[in-house]
């Protein structure tokens, strides 16, 4: 598709790159990008459709698969990804179903972190698992059980990081060397980080999938996706499911995203330092067991994230409050959520409002209890998305709570 009216210098920095990529200008010669709210577009000839259906000509034909103001948010992603192309999807787990639809057939396997988001885990296992794609299932962090799982039919390694909701954080670099190594692809979920502060294929990811719901938008307007590959997988394997399955991401939700991205960095800079205030006034509270966040030196894997996330921890903190049995911890995680008057009680993420959930009965709500208990998810666990408002007033919010237990 054509490109900007003056070609963009080379090496800008990704916060350049989310204002200024887009595709062309209209005639109109707009500074903001056009929404372009169409079904079709017109051709000037038999000849010239004919050309462009067939894919022998660049062209917008139908916005099921192409439409300007899609195509200028998925440049402007792939170029703050540094990547080459970028596909948009009407969600962030339609974007994983492109990616598998694209890439897997029957007898195939992929390999994949327990911990990713629950839907994930279901629509691998599950949905693909009837059609005959194998998985395997391994530890987030565990190098040796992804290398263990490999097999000659391995086609596709998927991970996640960090991890919804407990902030687990894989090597990529590591990873995508056990993948090429086997003759498959590496494809990381970058949701919690965006490419604000990671960018996954500079460690060797091949592909990099997007919940543009999250922090892309940023404001908790639309629901979006997008899977981010070179542009021969992209046209290959992608555009030729989309063109059939019609996953399609809207024109206004594609520019909403678009709009988002412009102030991504500031944002995800702002929410982080936040996050990490909360996360060591909440590791100081009494009624709190444990804190997940990248950016604690307490975590884990708090060397690698520095290294891999351009030295911030991410906007969502998760902490396990105290409780002995699962009913009590249950109920403490349920009233410290339920004492909350400014939070949001939903299960969403990346918006300007701070949000508070127990994941164990909504965002994995839907996996087996085995399955929750794998992927650490108990039922004292609550998970809160930071926002913009002053910390002071978060941290007495979630206090109403916390400091009854």
């Amino acid at each position: 598709m054509p490109r900007t009216p003056k070609p963009l210098p080379e090496g800008l920095h990704p916060d350049t790159l989310a204002v200024r990529a887009a595709v062309e200008r209209s005639q109109y010669g707009e500074n903001a990008e056009a929404l372009y709210l169409t079904s079709s577009f017109t051709q000037p000839d038999s000849e010239t459709a004919a050309r462009r259906f067939a894919g022998e000509e660049e062209g917008y034909i139908y916005s099921r698969f192409t439409n300007p103001t899609v195509a200028s948010m998925e440049m402007r992603l792939a170029a703050m990804e540094g990547m080459e192309g970028a596909i948009a999807a009407a969600s962030g787990m339609g974007a994983i179903l492109l990616l598998c639809m694209g890439l897997l057939k029957a007898g195939d396997h992929v390999v994949c972190s327990r911990s990713v988001f629950g839907s994930t885990i279901k629509l691998i296992a599950g949905e693909f698992g009837k059609f005959g794609v194998e998985s395997s299932f391994v530890s987030q962090t565990d190098l040796a059980e992804w290398k263990a799982a490999m097999r000659p039919n391995t086609r596709l390694l998927f991970a996640e990081t960090p991890t919804n909701p407990l902030t687990e954080v894989c090597d990529i670099r590591a990873l995508a060397d056990i993948a090429h190594d086997g003759g498959a692809l590496l494809a990381v979920d970058n949701c919690f980080c965006t490419p604000a502060l990671q960018q996954p294929a500079r460690l060797g990811a091949d592909i990099v999938v997007h919940s543009g719901t999250k922090y892309l938008d940023g404001q908790g307007r639309v629901i979006a996706g997008a899977v981010c590959a070179s542009q021969q997988l992209i046209r290959d394997k992608l555009i030729p499911v989309m063109r059939s399955a019609g996953i399609t991401l809207s024109p206004f939700n594609a520019w909403v995203v678009l709009k988002g991205l412009e102030t991504l960095g500031i944002r995800m800079e702002a929410q982080s330092q936040r996050a990490l205030e909360l996360a060591r006034w909440l590791e100081a509270h009494p009624a709190v067991e444990r804190v997940y966040y990248p950016g604690l030196e307490s975590h884990p894997q708090h060397a690698l994230a520095m290294r891999q996330q351009s030295g911030k921890g991410g906007a969502v903190v998760s902490f396990d409050v105290k409780g002995q049995d699962p009913d009590t911890a249950r109920r403490n995680a349920f009233s410290v959520i339920d004492a909350t008057q400014l939070l949001s009680i939903t299960a969403n993420l990346g918006d300007v409002k701070s949000i508070i959930t127990q994941p164990a009965s909504t965002s994995h709500g839907r996996l087996t209890e085995a399955q929750r208990q794998a992927a650490g998810i108990r039922q004292n666990l609550v998970r809160v998305a930071v926002g913009l408002e002053h910390l002071d007033d978060i941290k007495a919010d979630l206090a109403r709570g916390l400091d009854l237990i």
